[in-house]
């Protein structure tokens, strides 16, 4: 390419997009491309996302449910032991005022039960009958008081956790409804990387091939270890080959570096060979300007997605937080993310028209957040140390005080966000 070429085409290339018009531009279009709904066990579907709302089979309770160990009596006392009901069973009813039946926690409270004496605060004297005075108000739970049949309970779009789980056996379910998990693979480029030992001679050790399946993992994706590949020779017929038999079962490919147009940069010419749309092409945010997200659309017409990230490592993070993160909650279903807000104790400067991701540490309690140290593009130790990235908007700084939005780090697959 001639400078004249090369200056032209500079020229043409479009700007960057602004760091929330991407975020909400990727999932959009996630959100289109939503993954088909399957049913699983509800053993298996920690991790994935309700894909219709949960909704409750019976009343909660099912029946009226005693409380405490104690004496499910009839009329006033002293009473007459007629019976016992212990959890699991249908009791015979209390017919007669006067009578009393031994009951269980948790068991079925009998037809005709007046009150429940509690076991700890009863008396049975040599002539057998119960005495004592049960406590005003009923010490069951009565049909419906958590729901009523049929109430929706969670929304679609819900990540399915422990206690989603819990409420949904509680329910009478046995499997869910659920997107299916979006299936990942990463390509890793640049022959000076390794593999293996301490960095030297030139060569640096690849710290993004171990550590962006965890991340894609977290954010609810499945990946194997066969879908980690690389080093990629830094050949332009071994992207095409290498991201061509990636896309054959993945939903989304991550790349790592090679973003750019440098010599040895072939991510862009393969993208073009394989036919693929750019929705973002670089973003108006440091670290992590040159990062993308392009869709492909295959012969049995099944979308895929090739997610670009900066070979600089916390670069690539804020590639993960900025586009896969609301990719993936709009494949899966989920709502786009909502970002907490945190009162900046420390300054944080700004990057005059992009925004700026820094990494700070939060203090919860407080609803604080504290910048940390050693955050250049190619440093990870900050990372480690930090709990998410403070957004500092275009054209602003991050005074002392200031109320600012934070993207959480991902958490373990179907937890809860900060």
């Amino acid at each position: 390419m001639s400078t004249e070429t090369a200056a032209a085409a500079q020229v043409a290339a479009p700007p960057p997009a602004g760091w929330e018009e991407a975020r909400s531009r990727v999932y959009a279009i996630g959100l289109a491309a939503a993954l088909p709904a399957v049913d699983r066990a509800l053993a298996d579907a920690d991790g994935h996302t309700l894909a219709e709302p949960l909704t409750t089979r019976t009343d909660l309770p099912a029946f009226p449910t005693s409380g405490v160990d104690g004496w499910a009596v009839r009329g006033d006392g002293p009473w007459r032991v007629v019976g016992r009901v212990l959890a699991g069973h249908t009791p015979d009813p209390l017919s007669d005022d006067g009578t009393t039946a031994e009951i269980a926690t948790g068991a079925m409270v009998p037809e005709g039960t007046t009150a429940i004496l509690r076991i700890e605060e009863s008396t049975r004297p040599s002539d057998g009958l119960v005495a004592g005075t049960p406590r005003p108000g009923p010490e069951w739970r009565e049909p419906g008081e958590e729901a009523y049949a049929g109430e929706e309970l969670l929304p679609a779009g819900t990540p399915v956790d422990p206690a989603v789980i819990g409420l949904a056996a509680s329910c009478g379910h046995d499997t869910l409804r659920v997107r299916r998990q979006p299936r990942a693979a990463l390509l890793v480029f640049g022959d000076e990387l390794l593999t293996a030992g301490p960095p030297g001679a030139g060569r640096v050790r690849d710290a993004l091939g171990p550590t962006v399946p965890a991340w894609l993992r977290r954010y609810g994706c499945q990946v194997r270890p066969a879908d980690v590949i690389g080093p990629v020779a830094d050949t332009l017929p071994a992207h095409v080959a290498a991201l061509r038999g990636a896309l054959a079962d993945a939903d989304l490919v991550c790349t790592t570096g090679g973003t750019m147009h440098g010599p040895v940069d072939h991510l862009h010419p393969t993208l073009e060979a394989l036919g693929a749309d750019y929705v973002v092409n670089t973003v108006a945010v440091r670290p992590g300007f040159p990062m993308l997200l392009a869709r492909l659309v295959g012969d049995d017409g099944r979308v895929r997605f090739v997610a670009g990230l900066p070979g600089n490592p916390q670069s690539a993070v804020v590639a993960l937080v900025s586009l896969v993160a609301p990719l993936l909650a709009g494949l899966q279903g989920r709502p786009m993310p909502v970002l907490p807000q945190v009162t900046l104790a420390e300054p944080v400067p700004g990057r005059g028209d992009y925004t700026h991701l820094a990494l700070v540490r939060v203090d919860r309690a407080a609803g604080t957040a504290h910048p940390v140290r050693h955050v250049g593009s190619a440093m990870l130790r900050g990372l480690a140390g930090a709990d998410g990235f403070a957004v500092i908007g275009p054209g602003t700084g991050g005074e002392v005080g200031a109320r600012v939005p934070v993207v959480p780090l991902p958490l373990t697959p179907g937890e809860r966000s900060w």
